[in-house]
């Protein structure tokens, strides 16, 4: 069915590449290397995306229209798209393939509709889109795993929506740790103003880190309220008293533990941070370089969450944690990861386990030749004497032992 659909859509845009959908304008517009195609459909008696746009078209203007729903690979043909506007419609649902193969889309605004929910996988369709427009909307919630979907996203539009938190996932996407980013800092502008937060640490962590010197996030608004409870009246952010909030701080006991084969070994580390931080620990990778042929092909799925032996909070914002590895083998060698999270972010440290043992037998130095007495000499030892107190021969002893045993030629 989704076949037939697609080959719909090629045939009807083969058909039609250079003429304009019904109650739509197409015109050409020139950025000084080429013509680009422009096409703009604002009539209030559509009710469904055109599927017959030139197929050349740069920019796509559906604004103001009845389209409630955006259905999968409403856009297929339109390879070279570069904007999309989804404006001020009536449109509450995207298919999560809506957007399959606009791999050249910069930017794709959608506000003024009544989306309550927005797929956010789907943005891996389209891998060069840096501007995303939310604003008025019905969001209320943002799910942890937006963040995988937004690391190239440089303009984020949230505004005038129902949002109440934000996930710590989004501050570590924002707000990098240093050493945690892979190239220079990416700034990023984002709309979070007109929704009803709560007065929580993420969002004073927002509002503190983006008006600090050099931050990578600037604010479009930075007058943001939120309310103690849902359902209470708001009030300015930088009235609020929350300068307690902290993101966590690992520190491992040792980074580098090497222990014998069969040993047991104790992995702990200590975590700061406001609200108290959660401590988990993980096996990210496994270490190979020892004697075994077969760990590889014997080792867990990797990376493996671990259950910690004992966890304590001796006080608010302080925290650890201790895993116990015992009879250590082989496989128990790799790189332990302690995480630690609480409302402000997540932080972590990594402990290399390496397990040491006798892999083979080596030859141990030879010493130095030294003269014992032949076994004949016994008779001369007195009983239950040592070696080390044998008394010397006299040379009449020497000429009758020479007599018995000849001399070993020297080579």
């Amino acid at each position: 069915m989704y076949l037939l659909v697609i080959l719909h859509i090629l045939q009807s845009s083969l058909s039609v590449v250079h003429s304009c959908p019904a109650l739509c304008a197409c015109t050409y517009g020139n950025t000084g290397i080429a013509e680009l195609r422009l096409v703009q459909c604002s009539d209030p008696g559509i009710s469904a995306v055109p599927i017959n746009v030139p197929a050349d078209t740069v920019k796509l203007r559906l604004e103001k229209t009845l389209i409630s729903r955006v259905p999968r690979a409403a856009f297929y043909n339109l390879s070279e798209l570069r904007f999309l506007w989804l404006t001020y419609n009536s449109i509450t649902s995207i298919h999560p393939s809506s957007f399959v193969n606009l791999k050249a889309l910069r930017e794709l605004r959608l506000d003024g509709n009544l989306l309550t929910a927005f797929p956010w996988e789907g943005l891996r369709d389209m891998p060069r889109l840096q501007t995303l427009g939310l604003h008025n909307n019905r969001l209320s919630s943002l799910p942890a795993h937006a963040a995988l979907f937004l690391p190239n996203i440089t303009y984020l539009d949230l505004s005038s929506n129902r949002l109440t938190i934000l996930p710590a996932e989004l501050l570590d996407l924002w707000f990098p740790l240093p050493g945690q980013q892979g190239g220079p800092v990416q700034r990023r502008i984002l709309g979070l103003h007109d929704n009803p937060w709560l007065c929580d640490c993420q969002i004073s962590m927002v509002m503190s880190l983006s008006m600090s010197l050099g931050s990578p996030v600037v604010l479009m608004d930075q007058l943001l309220t939120c309310s103690r409870s849902l359902g209470q009246s708001g009030m300015l952010l930088t009235q609020v008293q929350l300068s307690r909030c902290m993101r966590p701080s690992v520190q491992p006991a040792a980074t580098r533990v090497i222990s014998p084969l069969g040993s047991n070994v104790i992995l702990r580390c200590d975590a700061t941070g406001y609200p108290t931080p959660t401590l988990t620990w993980i096996k990210t990778s496994a270490n190979a370089d020892c004697c075994q042929k077969n760990i590889l092909d014997n080792s867990e799925q990797l990376p493996r969450n671990l259950e910690s032996f004992m966890q304590e909070s001796p006080r608010v914002g302080v925290r650890w944690s201790i895993i116990s590895l015992n009879g250590l083998s082989y496989k128990d060698a790799g790189e332990y990861r302690c995480q630690a999270r609480n409302m402000a972010g997540i932080s972590e440290a990594p402990i290399k386990l390496k397990v040491v043992g006798l892999t083979r037998l080596t030859r141990l130095p030879k010493k130095k030749s030294q003269k014992t007495p032949p076994k004949s000499s016994s008779k001369y030892r007195k009983p239950n004497q040592t070696l080390a107190a044998i008394p010397t021969p006299s040379m009449k002893e020497n000429q009758i032992l020479q007599n018995i045993i000849p001399p070993t030629p020297i080579t």
